[in-house]
């Protein structure tokens, strides 16, 4: 019996090594401090570049290189010290128009960048925040529910149907009716109209009511909507907070996980993120008189709303209908109001709400408008001595002025304290969330002990990998040092897998994965050479040793680690972050150290043995 692959996989073989030098080869070369240079609107500009390279030259930064890509600019320096003093002068001179975050650029040279870039690092490596998120889907239900308020009030009147105002509670969306006729006429209405809702009937003798709510599958729909809508605008706050290369993915149903690399303080970020402050624009009902007396008596008119005035906290009647929300606003930026040198936030709305704003304004001149601002938060408050977190919804009139012109695609509001303007529009830029979030987990990880994590992760994988190695050389003699190549092998596979397959990225477990592997690796191996072993103790005939050590242990190797990775996949799968990081390295481990435990080591060995007819004896 000769042992001998044919020539395609050895080629194989090849190939696959060939490939997995090439892709972990980037993780040799290190990073370059950067600043990110994004703007705020448009791609980056062959001006830009120079303009920022002109201002850097200006105050004493140089040999910096630029990298252009279509939305964002990296200007690479030498030091972290030349890093910090180039942000300042690029926020100080360019910073109205882009927004610069501190980055960390590999220094892969630019041939090898063609093919592979380095693996990414998570926060436990590379330092930064952590947030996992959870979204009030109770809320966005409700919310969803209360637009059908003004929805069934004009389908009502548009068909002459009487009724008394509907209002939203626990049952949903509750109208009121005088008799059963017009409660009748009006459910099959809203049947046929709204298919998405559920109707129940009622009467107490006096009056007949219809209460709605929305069904399973339009609730299902709902919080999937409001997920996806929470992540975009999630993301959107990330980008003008400038943030390099954050993490924003959904987690489960109602959780979201932000992760935001080399941010730092986290209370600005807590506060940005969590933050669902918005505007809206509402026409003046009544006078001061009317304003008084409705709070004292608790008799509000049914086309007016009760408010809170910011400024001398006394009552403000507004009308019900809206002339515009937050989600028509397309842009806004904080400033200095001209007349009065108070903080403003200037608005620019979109086609449909300029159009709506111009039409208002237009037909109430010399009338009075409110600004309201909304923001829904998440307090703790103790009751009956324990720690209970409840929501707050708060709604206040910051500004009230008279229309004196027609106003249209861009105007200012005032009455709001310098950062809460400048926070406010960042959140109009970014959009509002579709419903409020809770920040359930939160961890910080400094830059220090992020390069501490690194330096201990790669110390404690090169100790367990030269202890194996050292083992398998005394133990099994060449057949070991085989097997210690296999096991090199393996690590360089890692390495380039999750440096080749998008969204892998590598933490502080993931590096335990490793560890773990490297143990593991080689257990293919005892295996078999401690079956060649016991079929050259029976007598067999040193070819067929081979062959056999192979051959029946393989079963045993497949069963093991197939159990093994269905245990990596269950942990992927339900696991959070941390132990999704382990999950991945130690499937991917599984995986390329089944290749070269087997098929590698195999091959080496039938080039090295397989041909030799006459050996007396092996050394293992």
């Amino acid at each position: 019996m000769i042992n001998k692959y044919p020539l395609w996989k050895y080629l194989l073989l090849a190939v696959v090594l060939l490939a997995g030098v090439l892709f972990a080869l980037p993780n040799m070369y290190g990073d370059h401090p950067a600043v990110q240079i994004s703007p705020r609107t448009g791609d980056v500009t062959p001006e830009l570049q120079a303009q920022i390279a002109e201002t850097l030259a200006a105050g004493g930064i140089e040999n910096v290189t630029f990298r252009s890509e279509s939305d964002r600019l990296m200007a690479l320096f030498a030091d972290g010290e030349a890093q910090g003093k180039a942000q300042g002068l690029i926020d100080l001179e360019h910073g109205g128009g882009n927004t610069t975050a501190l980055n960390l650029v590999p220094a892969t040279p630019d041939w090898l960048r063609k093919f592979a870039e380095p693996m990414n690092l998570g926060l436990d490596l590379r330092g930064g925040v952590h947030f996992l998120m959870e979204v009030d889907m109770e809320t966005a239900i409700n919310s969803a529910e209360e637009k059908y308020v003004d929805q069934f009030r004009t389908i009502m009147r548009t068909n002459e149907i009487r009724f008394r105002s509907p209002s939203y509670g626990e049952k949903g969306v509750t109208v009121r009716f005088a008799n059963a006729e017009s409660r009748d006429k009006a459910l099959g209405i809203f049947k046929y109209e709204f298919q998405d809702l559920e109707f129940a009937t009622e009467e107490d003798g006096k009056e007949f009511f219809i209460h709605a709510t929305m069904s399973q599958i339009a609730k299902d729909t709902e919080r999937k909507s409001t997920l996806q809508q929470n992540i975009i605008t999630l993301r959107n706050r990330v980008n003008e907070l400038g943030v390099a290369e954050p993490i924003i993915q959904q987690q489960g149903k109602e959780r979201i996980v932000v992760q935001l690399p080399g941010v730092q303080d986290p209370a600005q970020a807590k506060e940005i993120l969590g933050a669902t402050a918005t505007l809206e624009y509402r026409m003046v009902h009544g006078t001061y008189n009317d304003w008084s007396d409705a709070q004292t008596s608790g008799r509000v008119p049914p086309n007016a709303k009760l408010y809170k005035n910011r400024e001398d906290g006394g009552p403000v009647l507004l009308q019900r209908k809206v002339i515009v929300t937050g989600d028509q606003i397309k842009d806004a930026s904080s400033g200095i109001d001209t007349n009065s040198g108070s903080p403003a936030v200037f608005i620019s709305l979109d086609g449909p709400g300029a159009k709506r704003m111009q039409e208002v304004s237009s037909n109430n001149i010399g009338n009075p408008m409110a600004v309201v601002f909304i923001e829904n938060r998440t307090v703790t408050k103790k009751i009956d001595g324990e720690l209970v977190k409840q929501k707050e919804r708060i709604e206040e009139v910051i500004n009230i002025a008279t229309i004196r012109d027609v106003l249209s695609h861009r105007f200012q509001t005032t009455g709001l304290e310098t950062s809460e303007a400048r926070n406010l529009s960042l959140l109009l830029r970014a959009g509002a969330l579709k419903a409020p979030v809770e920040i359930v987990e939160e961890r910080t990880v400094g830059p220090t002990l992020g390069q501490q994590n690194i330096d201990r992760g790669k110390l404690s994988v090169m100790i367990g990998l030269a202890m194996v190695l050292a083992f398998m050389a005394f133990y099994y003699r060449v057949f070991g040092i085989v097997a210690d190549l296999a096991l090199v092998a393996n690590l360089v596979l890692i390495v380039a897998a999750l440096s080749a397959i998008p969204g892998a990225t590598l933490t502080l477990p993931g590096i335990a994965g490793i560890v773990l592997t490297v143990g593991m690796a080689v257990d293919a191996n005892v295996l078999i050479f401690e079956r060649i072993r016991e079929e050259l103790r029976n007598g067999s005939a040193i070819q067929a040793a081979i062959n056999s050590g192979y051959e029946k242990a393989f079963v045993t190797i497949a069963d093991a680690n197939v159990t093994t990775l269905i245990a990596a996949v269950v942990l992927f799968v339900f696991g959070t972050g941390p132990i999704k990081g382990f999950a991945i390295t130690l499937s991917i481990g599984i995986v390329t150290s089944m290749f070269t435990a087997i098929f590698g080591t195999r091959a080496l060995v039938n080039w090295l043995y397989g041909g030799k007819r006459e050996l007396k004896a092996l050394p293992i």
